[in-house]
């Protein structure tokens, strides 16, 4: 009689079939995502396409205006993030050595973003593709004046984008840097 019971727990430990699915659909993605990591431009290539291929469907269908105000408010947040630094050394209060050098005789740190590359890009991937499959719907294709979209948009992007810079001078730092500085070797004297 053990024998059954221990049989019937295993069955319930074990995970069901939806879970199992679960799984290797998530092992397959997070594969994925691994296999693209290194291809930064190859990345980049297929965001920006799919973001054309967005356009090209809004521009043809004449519609889904909201949708894409959405996703455009949403690309500039993302932006925002991609361009500020994690530690914000305008909330850096105290010195405890976290923040961005501001002096020459601080030592160089990198730039640490609070919003890494690839995970930029793969928001942006995302919400461009759930943009593409909101408009199959015609529940999303809400009548609106655009050009006012538009102008609030840009006016938006105006605003933030000045802020954002102005952040950038006051504690001077260009969040876009190619690697550790590279000094010339000084010429040798021959005898």
């Amino acid at each position: 009689m053990m024998s059954g019971d221990s049989s019937a727990a295993d069955s319930l430990n074990e995970p069901n079939m939806v879970t199992k699915f679960y799984r290797s659909m998530s092992v397959r993605y997070q594969s994925l995502l691994d296999h693209w990591t290194p291809h930064v431009r190859s990345r980049w290539v297929f965001a920006v396409t799919l973001i054309l291929i967005f356009v090209l469907r809004i521009l043809l269908a004449q519609g889904w205006y909201i949708v894409t105000y959405a996703l455009g408010i949403y690309h500039l947040n993302l932006f925002i993030a991609f361009l500020t630094p994690k530690i914000d050394p305008a909330l850096d209060y105290e010195d405890d050595g976290l923040g961005l050098p501001t002096h020459t005789s601080r030592e160089f740190r990198p730039f640490i973003r609070r919003l890494p590359e690839f995970k930029f890009w793969l928001g942006i991937v995302k919400s461009t593709l759930i943009g593409l499959v909101c408009t199959l719907f015609d529940c999303f294709n809400v009548p609106v004046f655009w050009p006012i979209l538009v102008m609030y948009f840009i006016t938006l992007l105006c605003i933030t984008m000045k802020r954002q810079i102005r952040h950038m001078i006051k504690y001077k730092y260009i969040p876009f840097t190619h690697g550790k500085p590279k000094y010339q070797q000084a010429p040798t004297v021959g005898t």
